[in-house]
């Protein structure tokens, strides 16, 4: 196998990349989510999780109170994030649906001294983005009252609650979580599955072209052919990737061990590109071989997702700066793999050149 020849197939190969229009737009998403992920970075958190919106909202909201406990009402009162109205709860209800109000709130007449518990009921908008904020602020002033009935009723335990001591929380909150956990995996292995889906593309229409015959007329092989289209794709992974990377820490978001997310990237990549080759090999068919490649991946994809140290928690720890030595236990692991799908690639390549040949 000549480096010289392999050279000339993915240079040909990365010229032609400009005519793929699907893996273009695929390429400029992730451009455009890498460039502002500032900016999706709230707006798709918000709709995981839309109440991690409640700590920036400084909007005070109109909310009924129906019933007679003033502690509550003062509680209510004292927020600054509601005004209140008193008013009875069929009006309060009628307004809400209006939308005139963001929640109605009822307490029964039951007093804090009394045997029974204090039901309290919220009414809210269901499925709005805007109630789910409210419920968070209104949970911080139910926590409130409730603490205060347990102080009332205290006579009444039998024995004292084990305290718990909950450490506290080191910031971050659902922010950290989306961007170390989801948007920089997302993004740095995305280029992965465009090139694994890529490589089965770039094998498959030399079958349907019927430009095999021509192409191994030449002094390059079809073992040559074959690893040529597969270091095009490998090559696009590592400029994808550092470029989202390099365009996330210029929206300021911290990466550390940038050179190691890349390495495991380009590694396990590797992997993904020597199996969509292998199923192109077998099938010759684009559609049916993307067909099961896919479908070969969200198997695989699942199945290393429930191994403690898969690529894609050890690409988080990476980014963050907590991954410890088995980082390299993980890498001669994907190594290991590597290696054997290899084998089979140049196998299968050398039976597929001498059918070829045969013909």
């Amino acid at each position: 196998m000549k480096a010289r020849h392999l050279s000339i197939i993915a240079k040909k190969e990365f010229r032609g990349l400009f005519n793929e229009r699907t893996i273009l737009l695929a390429v400029l998403l992730q451009l455009f989510i890498a460039m502002f992920s500032s900016f999706l970075m709230v707006g798709l958190t918000s709709m995981y999780d839309p109440s991690s919106l409640s700590k920036y909202s400084r909007y005070k909201y109109n909310i009924a109170y129906a019933g007679n406990d003033s502690a509550v009402l003062e509680y209510l009162q004292t927020s600054p994030d509601f005004r209140v109205y008193p008013m009875d709860l069929s009006t309060g209800v009628a307004a809400l649906k209006e939308r005139k109000l963001s929640a109605v709130i009822y307490v029964p007449d039951t007093s804090p001294s009394a045997d029974e518990p204090v039901k309290i009921t919220l009414y809210t908008l269901t499925n709005d983005l805007q109630s789910a904020i409210v419920d968070v602020k209104l949970k911080d002033v139910f926590l409130k009252y409730e603490k205060d009935l347990r102080q009332i009723r205290i006579d009444r335990l039998g024995e004292l609650p084990i305290p718990l001591q909950v450490p506290k929380s080191s910031g971050g909150g659902d922010f950290y979580e989306f961007v170390y956990g989801l948007l920089i995996p997302l993004l740095v292995f995305m280029p992965a599955i465009i090139a694994s889906a890529l490589v089965i593309d770039l094998i498959t229409e030399e079958y349907q072209h019927e430009t095999l015959e021509t192409l191994i007329s030449t002094p390059i092989t079809f073992s040559e052919m074959v690893w040529g289209k597969v270091l095009a794709c490998e090559l696009l992974v590592p400029i994808q990737a550092g470029a989202w990377l390099l365009l996330l820490m210029v929206n300021g978001i911290a990466i550390q061990n940038a050179g190691l997310i890349l390495l495991q990237v380009v590694v396990t990549s590797l992997i993904l590109i020597l199996l969509g080759a292998l199923t192109a090999l077998h099938y010759r068919e684009r559609t049916a071989a993307q067909f099961i490649f896919s479908t070969a991946l969200v198997v695989v994809i699942l199945f290393v997702l429930a191994l403690p140290s898969n690529p894609l928690n050890l690409l988080t720890r990476l980014a963050v700066g907590t991954a410890g030595p088995e980082q390299w236990l993980v890498l001669a692991a994907t190594g290991s793999v590597i290696i054997i799908l290899g084998y089979l690639t140049q196998k299968y390549a050398e039976r597929g050149g001498k059918s070829h040949h045969a013909g």
